[in-house]
């Protein structure tokens, strides 16, 4: 049976991971500060404790490696200095792991990774393109990255230091580059869970026209293409997205129909940022040709089943005395 050491596993991802990685008959070990359900080993330590950190790595002895545990606190994390930590920490981590036998690992990555700023001014209207909705420009993992916050530098200099050590290491690497997610559980300060919540508690939703473009996952597939692509033998950067960037105006849209408040919607209401891009959508193939992983839910399946969470957690919320 294969041993893999999960961090992050209690997390909005790493749950569905880890379910994802036992159906795949791992040997599933955990560490950090909370137990994952699921997991036939828990490892407590503080991730950014070097000591606890290098003992729980040594301890689990491991083949493989799933890191995802990061600072993800919504609206904080693109310019936190924790950032900065949890560089520091994941070299370390992968490096003991590496030195405890380890052979595979496979790391979160990020889109932002990505040349924003260069998408922003492709399918600008301005620069004579026509209609910014209506073009599609898809990222493939070859695409330039020049990172416009320090959550995204961050994980880009980590790739760039990993890929460079696992060369020289003997270690299989492979870098999932995580596009936009949604689903059941998530925290406030994202966008499906936050228009849900809103529109079901009858509260009005101020948003932008929602002409944006984005490539929204839903947070099984997440886990799952986690799984798929620790279990492969692929190496280097791999997209992780559904492949299709939508409007965010019709993902509200349909949150609308599904709550039956879409009057509560003000599109327009707040400004879209001048450097925000028009349209980040992730070249699926190396995820479906080369790993073998398609995602299993549809954005209106997907959203269908968020909105009924949130309905029934709301609802029995309300019936507790």
């Amino acid at each position: 049976m294969k041993r893999v050491l999960v961090t992050g596993g209690a997390g909005f991802v790493g749950r569905h991971a880890v379910a994802a990685l036992a159906s795949r008959g791992f040997e599933i070990h955990a560490i950090g500060r909370t137990a994952p359900k699921g997991v036939h080993a828990f490892h407590a330590a503080d991730l950014l404790d070097p000591a606890q950190r290098r003992t729980a790595v040594q301890a689990a002895s491991a083949s493989h490696l799933l890191h995802l545990a990061w600072v993800t606190t919504p609206g904080r994390y693109w310019q936190a200095p924790d950032n900065l930590d949890w560089t520091t920490a994941s070299l370390d981590l992968v490096r003991t792991f590496r030195e405890a036998g380890g052979t595979r690992a496979v790391v979160a990555g990020t889109c932002a990774e990505y040349d924003w700023t260069g998408i922003a001014e492709a399918l600008s209207p301005r620069a004579g393109r026509g209609d910014a909705a209506a073009i599609r420009e898809s990222l493939v993992e070859s695409a330039h990255c020049c990172p416009a916050t320090l959550y995204g530098a961050a994980k880009d200099g980590l790739r760039r230091i990993l890929q460079a050590y696992a060369a020289t290491a003997g270690l299989s690497l492979g870098w999932a580059r995580l596009f936009y997610l949604y689903g059941p559980g998530e925290t406030p300060g994202r966008l499906v869970g936050d228009a849900a919540r809103a529109l079901l508690t009858g509260q009005r939703l101020a948003t932008s026209e929602g002409r944006q473009r984005r490539d929204f996952l839903h947070v099984a597939d997440a886990g799952a293409a986690f799984a798929a692509l620790l279990d492969s033998d692929i190496v280097g950067p791999v997209n992780l997205g559904s492949g299709e960037a939508v409007p965010v105006r019709k993902i509200l849209e349909t949150i609308g129909a599904l709550t039956g408040r879409p009057d509560l919607i003000d599109f327009g209401a707040r400004p879209l940022g001048p450097t925000e891009p028009a349209c980040i959508e992730a070249d699926i193939r190396r995820l479906t040709d080369e790993v073998g992983f398609s995602p299993r839910y549809s954005l209106e399946q997907g959203l269908a089943q968020t909105v009924a969470s949130w309905r029934a957690g709301l609802s029995n919320a309300a019936s507790v005395p």
